[in-house]
Formats: C-alpha cells, sequence, structure tokens
C-alpha cells in the first residue's frame, strides 16, 4: 500500500528540526517557529542562542509559546489520527489453501497458513505468530529508518550553510566591483575599457559559481525530498496493520536501503570567487597603459583563507583581527583556516626568489611565515610551516615538532624582511629597518608554499608596497 505524499499543511505545520508535527511550538524574533523540546536540545549544544534555519541571534532564552501554531497543530494532529484510526480486523486468507495467514516463515520471510506450515515447501523451517513477527521486523526497520532520518538531518544543515553560500558569492561579487570602479576611477578616461572588460570577467565568474551552487542545492534538494518521501512512506507503514506491514516488508527494507546515501554532501574547493585574481596588483596589471607610477605588492591576501576574526582591506594588503563580538559568519569554504587567525597569500610558490615586507603596526601576538599547500584548514596544525612568532613579549623562530628557539633582539620590530629562496630551500627572516639578519630555516620544502599571517588582536599587519622604477621584461 502506497503513502501519499504530505499536504501542504502538514508541510506547514513540521518542525524544521525534528521534521514532526509541532509540539508545544514556539517562536522566534525572526520568525521561525520550532517544538519547544527540539529548540532546547538545539541550543544545549551550541556557544549561541541563534535560529537553526537562518542563525540570527535569538534576543530570548525562554521564546514565547506561538498559541496560534499550537491550535492549529492540535486540529491536525486529531484530524490525522481520526483518519489513520485503523477499521475492523481484516485476515487474509493464504492464496493456495483459503486458510487464515496466522503465521510467518522466517526462512522465506512470508506469510502463511496452518497448511503452508506443514507442507514440503516449509519442511524444517521456523515460524512465528504474526505479532510476534511485526514485531520484531518493525524494530528493524525503526532501526535502518532512524539513519535515514539522521542523514536528512544533516542534509537539511548542508542546505542551510550551502544557501548561506550562495548568498555570499553575490555579495562578495557585489563588494568585489564596487572595489574595481573605485580602482578605476582613479585612472584617466582611456582606461574604461580596460575596467569594463575586468567586471565582466568577474561577472563571468559570479555567475559561473552562482549557478554552480544553484546546480548542487537543487541536486541536494531532490536528494533530500527523495528520503523525506521514503521516510514518510515507511512511517505509515509502521502505522497499518501487521499483515500489511509483512506483505509491503520486504519492499520497505529494499526501498530504505537503497536510498541510504554513503558519502555526505560537501563544498567544493574554489567555491567562492576569486577575489584575489581580480583585485590583487590590478594597478600593476594596466601598468602598460597607465605608464605613471604603479604601487605593487608582492603578495597579495586571499579572503577565502581568512578565519572569520579577521577583516582584510579592500585592496587585500593588509589584515586586521575583529572584536570577537563582531565576528562575522562566513562560508566554511575548504580553503579557509577554522582554528587559527589566519590568512595566506593568494600565490604560492614552487620554485625561484621570492621577497616582501610586512609592517607589525604594534601587534602584541603575530606570526609571518610560509605554510605547505597540504596542511589542512581545520584544526590544530602539528607541522609544515615555519614562521617568525611575537608572543608574550619574545621573538620565535618556531616550525613545530623540531624548531621553537627563543630569538635575542636589540630593538622591537617594526617591519620585517621575509625571503623565500627556493632554490637554495632557505627562508629568512630581517629587520627591515636596519637590513639586520633575524633567523634562517633551512628545509627541504617539497611542496608549494603560501605566504602566512596570523594575529590575535586589533592591530594591523600590512604587506608593503614596492615601487616599480623600471619596465619588466617579457
Amino acid at each position: 500500500m502506497e503513502n501519499s505524499p504530505p499536504t501542504l499543511k502538514e508541510m506547514a505545520c513540521s518542525c524544521p528540526i525534528c521534521f514532526e508535527i509541532f509540539r508545544d511550538p514556539v517562536v522566534l524574533s525572526c520568525s521561525h517557529s520550532f517544538c519547544k523540546d527540539c529548540l532546547c536540545n538545539w541550543w544545549a549544544e551550541k556557544p549561541l542562542h541563534e535560529c537553526p534555519v537562518c542563525k540570527r541571534r535569538s534576543s530570548k532564552d525562554n521564546p514565547p509559546c506561538n498559541l496560534v501554531l499550537k491550535n492549529v497543530c492540535e486540529a491536525l494532529m486529531h484530524e490525522l489520527t481520526l483518519k489513520d484510526k485503523p477499521s475492523a480486523q481484516t485476515q487474509a486468507l493464504c492464496s493456495q489453501h483459503s486458510e487464515k495467514l496466522r503465521l510467518f516463515c522466517l526462512h522465506h520471510q512470508q506469510l502463511v497458513c496452518v497448511v503452508c506450515r506443514d507442507s514440503r515447501t516449509h519442511n524444517k523451517h521456523t515460524f512465528k505468530p504474526i505479532n510476534e513477527a511485526a514485531q520484531d521486523f518493525k524494530a528493524f526497520v525503526k532501526k535502518s529508518l532512524k539513519r535515514l532520518q539522521e542523514k536528512l538531518r544533516c542534509f537539511n544543515q548542508v542546505k542551510v550553510e550551502w544557501d548561506q553560500t550562495a548568498e555570499y558569492i553575490e555579495v562578495q561579487a557585489q563588494n568585489t566591483e564596487k572595489h574595481i570602479k573605485e580602482e578605476f576611477g582613479k585612472i584617466q578616461e582611456f582606461l574604461q575599457k580596460e575596467e569594463q572588460a575586468r567586471i565582466d570577467a568577474l561577472r563571468n565568474e559570479a555567475q559561473q559559481k552562482s549557478s554552480m551552487m544553484q546546480q548542487r542545492i537543487e541536486a541536494l534538494t531532490v536528494e533530500m525530498t527523495a528520503l523525506s518521501d521514503t521516510i514518510q512512506a515507511t512511517e505509515k507503514e509502521l502505522r497499518s496493520q501487521d499483515v500489511l506491514f509483512l506483505q509491503n516488508y520486504k519492499a520497505s527494507v529494499r526501498r530504505i536501503q537503497e536510498l541510504h546515501p554513503t558519502v555526505d554532501p560537501e563544498l567544493p574547493s574554489g567555491a567562492l570567487i576569486d577575489v584575489a585574481k581580480h583585485v590583487g596588483n590590478l594597478s600593476f596589471n594596466i601598468w602598460n597603459k597607465m605608464k605613471q607610477i604603479v604601487s605593487y605588492t608582492p603578495v597579495i591576501l586571499d579572503p577565502n583563507t581568512a578565519s572569520s576574526e579577521l577583516i582584510l582591506s579592500d585592496d587585500l594588503r593588509s589584515v586586521k583581527s575583529e572584536n570577537m563580538h563582531n565576528v562575522t559568519v562566513l562560508p566554511k569554504n575548504p580553503e579557509r583556516f577554522q582554528h587559527y587567525s589566519t590568512v595566506l597569500g593568494s600565490e604560492g610558490f614552487t620554485s625561484g626568489t621570492h621577497s616582501w615586507e610586512v609592517e607589525i603596526g604594534g601587534n602584541l601576538n603575530w606570526s609571518v611565515g610560509v605554510i605547505g599547500e597540504s596542511i589542512p584548514r581545520k584544526g590544530e596544525i602539528h607541522n609544515g610551516y615555519w614562521e617568525l612568532w611575537f608572543k608574550d613579549g619574545k621573538y620565535r623562530a618556531y616550525s613545530p615538532p623540531s624548531i621553537d628557539r627563543i630569538l635575542s633582539l636589540k630593538e622591537p620590530l617594526q617591519r620585517i624582511s621575509v625571503h623565500l629562496d627556493l632554490n637554495r630551500k632557505k627562508l629568512s627572516f630581517s629587520d627591515a629597518d636596519t637590513d639586520t639578519h633575524i633567523y634562517s630555516f633551512t628545509f627541504p620544502f617539497t611542496e608549494k608554499v603560501f605566504p602566512l599571517f596570523n594575529m590575535v588582536n586589533l592591530m594591523q599587519l600590512k604587506i608593503s608596497p614596492m615601487n616599480i622604477t623600471a619596465q619588466l621584461e617579457m
């Protein structure tokens, strides 16, 4: 017996957390409603009291009851109870012997009569009364169903995060376009054509990546709908009479097993707008047309790697940490650091020599260096990076697990010069103001490395620009 899809009324009266009809519904200031117990259990596992759907902070620890919704749900539950109330018990007959089906063959997993039990077909088989068999197999189906319910709950949370990522891509595109227009507004009229070309490239990427995210969200929605339909159909079969349940048991188990996902959806790497490509070294890239003083920065920060505690300047040349009360919620894309207040340079290096200067700006806890491309961005990092680290008034040369050396400096550092020589496998730090060597790492870098910047207060780190005085050779 097939289960009809949920009505619009049932969907409107379903809690977004447990997907059941609301029980004691409460309403948040953002207008989203949840079962009181579901919301309390959700908040118990979260550091902040925020809406499980839109992530907006709740101003109340005990949100008020949604009395109107409660009355509607109670009426709906009464209506569904009357609708699903079983009629008089019906007893199916054996198709071979026209006897009542009273037993369930555990070997063949089918209903049988007493004549079937004594036949050759079921010789030496094990049988159970219908009610006992139904209880045993309902328990198995409920266990399988619970895994699907957990998976659907996981998918629902992933969809919320992906919806936010799609919105963030649009914001990125808008902010980046605004910065491009400001930059081009500083140059002469003859550069307007170049400006439009870059904006077109940005919009093209934004459209492609937004379309990609939309396709993934739609595919996830389809899979969630299939899971939801299977769950609702199975739940209805569990409420049916034992005979009908056992007749459809094999199909129910097969349907659950076929739909059980094996891999959780993940946000792909490179899903966000490559802001650094559009904004980084913008004036340098149009230098051949300007023929004037060009400001060039050897390292451009990549906002897609920056942790949520950091704020990058529009030109991606400086970074400062934000007050923890004003932390911005950013997409959890694979490139972003989740555990450290860290941001990387947009370009990695595998060979050659590279130099850049960093203005410290009086920070009390910072580090500057390089990190390997394969190092994970989530959780603690135990190796794979080399840095000059300042904390608690001490300078350290730090590269766990083997190097942790305290350095003695005559004067506090204001500007640091970083020199990376991949041909000689050497990373050096020096005082840019006095041209005094501080420390050098010698290590066989075996993969691409990226400039690393870390800070834990409200001050600022800034990458110093270079003055270009000679024409580059092509």
